[in-house]
């Protein structure tokens, strides 16, 4: 199915990064390693690769990913892009310094927790975690994101699953849009940055 859906000419959901990762990107050291899920065509992966980053991407669609390669090649940056499927990942354990997941809300429940799991698990301590994604509000909006609002995300779901971490920031709001013909109008949003406990990353390791 996303074979199909990015097998277009344009960028689906285009070239440029998502807002809440632009707002973000001044918090994150240049250097550090991160870990962009479910990345598709690349906006988001290259933009930290622009920033300083060392950046792993992965995507279960080769289709998104091989124009992933060729965003990263005309932006001039280094991002190791990876076809895996997100239920697959290995999810090293304290891998990274950062994960970054964004929109990748086609997860079932129990697939979610099994997910939100491993992106804990591969955290440096101190390592940071953003998430943005679709409130189940999203679903009267029809912008995008698909129509099944248990898929969505809520601040009690997020505050839950990486219970231990530091919020930084946990908020829903409203606002317009404007990311391809994918997302595309007024959405109902929500943002999570949050910290994992136990002090500064060692940058110094290996991956």
């Amino acid at each position: 199915m996303w074979d199909e859906r990015y097998a277009i000419d344009d960028y689906l959901f285009g070239t440029e990064p998502a807002d809440f990762l632009r707002r973000e990107v001044d918090a994150l050291e240049p250097g550090a390693h991160a870990l962009v899920i479910a990345d598709g065509e690349g906006r988001n992966s290259v933009f930290l690769a622009e920033r300083g980053l060392r950046v792993t991407a992965m995507d279960a669609s080769a289709v998104a990913i091989g124009k992933a390669r060729r965003l990263a090649a005309a932006r001039e940056v280094d991002v190791d892009f990876v076809v895996a499927d997100l239920l697959a990942w290995s999810w090293d354990e304290a891998a990274v310094d950062v994960v970054v997941g964004i929109f990748f809300q086609f997860l079932e429940p129990d697939e979610r927790a099994v997910v939100f799991e491993g992106m804990a698990r591969t955290l440096r301590p101190g390592g940071r975690l953003l998430v943005h994604g679709y409130r189940p509000e999203q679903v009267a909006y029809g912008t995008g994101g698909g129509p099944r609002p248990e898929l969505k995300y809520t601040e009690a779901l997020l505050r839950t699953a990486f219970a231990g971490f530091t919020i930084d920031r946990l908020e829903g709001y409203d606002t317009e849009i404007a990311e391809g013909s994918g997302h595309l109008g007024m959405s109902a949003l929500i943002d999570l940055v949050a910290t994992k406990p136990g002090g500064e990353p060692d940058r110094t390791a290996a991956g």
